[in-house]
C-alpha cells in the first residue's frame, strides 16, 4: 500500500521509534517489537516505517512478516476456506515464531529464522536465516501477535487500534483479485477474517496488552492513543 508521508505520520514513526529505542538505550541486548492489529489495518506498511526509521539511527533491524509463518495451506483450511474459528485457530504457526525467533532472541542468540514457509508455493523452506547483532532491533507484524503463545516474549508490544470498516475497504480493494472481486474480499473480511479479529479481541483483548496504541484508521493522520 502506498501512503502519503505528511507530519502526522512523520511524528508518529518518530515518537514509535523513540519508544523502542528506550526499551535498550544502551544497545547492550536486542529487542523484539511486534506491529499488531487486525486483517488489513495497515500493519506492515506502518511496521516497515517503523524498522526504517530505527536503522537511521544506527540500529540494526530485522524485518520478518507473518506470511512466513503461516501452517501449510491443509492445515490452514483444515476447518473450511472460510471458517473464522480456522482464520483464528489455524492460519497462524505462533509456536514456530516463538521457538525459533523470539526464544533464542531473548536468549542472547543471534541467528534465527526469518520464515518457516513459502505461503505462495506452499512448501516448507529450512535456508530462510538472519543475525541480528547485539543492540539490534526485530520487528514483527501480523495478526493474533498478542496470544498468549507469544505475547510474554515481547519487548515492546504495538498495536493499531481497531477500526473494522476502515480495514475492510483497505482489505477488500487489496485482494479483490485475489478473492475473485471486490464484493466476494468483503464478504470474506466479513465472514472469516474480520470475525476471527473479533474473537481475538473478545478473549485476548490486545488492546489492553499492548504498550502502544496507534489510531491507523487514515493513515495520512495517525496519533498515538496511549503509550
Amino acid at each position: 500500500m502506498s501512503v502519503p508521508v505528511g507530519s502526522a505520520r512523520d511524528l508518529v514513526i518518530a515518537d514509535l521509534t523513540a519508544a523502542i529505542l528506550a526499551v535498550d538505550p544502551a544497545a547492550e541486548r536486542r529487542t523484539r517489537v511486534c506491529v499488531d492489529g487486525i486483517t488489513a489495518a495497515g500493519k506492515t506498511t506502518l511496521a516497515d516505517e517503523v524498522g526504517a526509521a530505527v536503522a537511521t539511527e544506527g540500529r540494526p533491524v530485522l524485518r520478518i512478516s507473518m506470511d512466513g509463518f503461516h501452517h501449510p495451506r491443509a492445515h490452514r483450511y483444515r476447518q473450511g476456506r472460510g471458517s473464522a474459528d480456522g482464520y483464528y485457530e489455524d492460519a497462524y504457526d505462533l509456536d514456530a515464531l516463538r521457538a525459533l525467533v523470539l526464544e533464542p532472541l531473548g536468549r542472547g542468540e543471534a541467528r534465527v529464522r526469518t520464515a518457516v514457509i513459502d505461503l505462495a508455493a506452499d512448501t516448507p523452506v529450512s535456508d530462510a536465516w538472519a543475525e541480528l547483532p547485539r543492540g539490534g532491533v526485530l520487528v514483527v507484524d501480523g495478526t493474533f501477535l498478542e496470544r498468549d503463545e507469544v505475547v510474554d516474549h515481547w519487548d515492546l508490544r504495538i498495536c493499531i487500534e481497531p477500526a473494522f470498516a476502515a480495514a475492510r475497504a483497505q482489505g477488500a480493494a487489496r485482494d479483490a483479485e485475489l478473492l475473485g472481486g471486490v464484493d466476494a474480499a468483503q464478504r470474506a473480511f466479513d465472514d472469516r477474517y474480520h470475525r476471527a479479529c473479533r474473537r481475538y479481541l473478545a478473549e485476548v483483548d490486545p488492546v489492553a496488552r499492548c504498550d502502544v496504541l496507534v489510531d491507523n484508521a487514515d493513515p495520512t493522520r495517525p496519533a498515538i492513543l496511549r503509550r
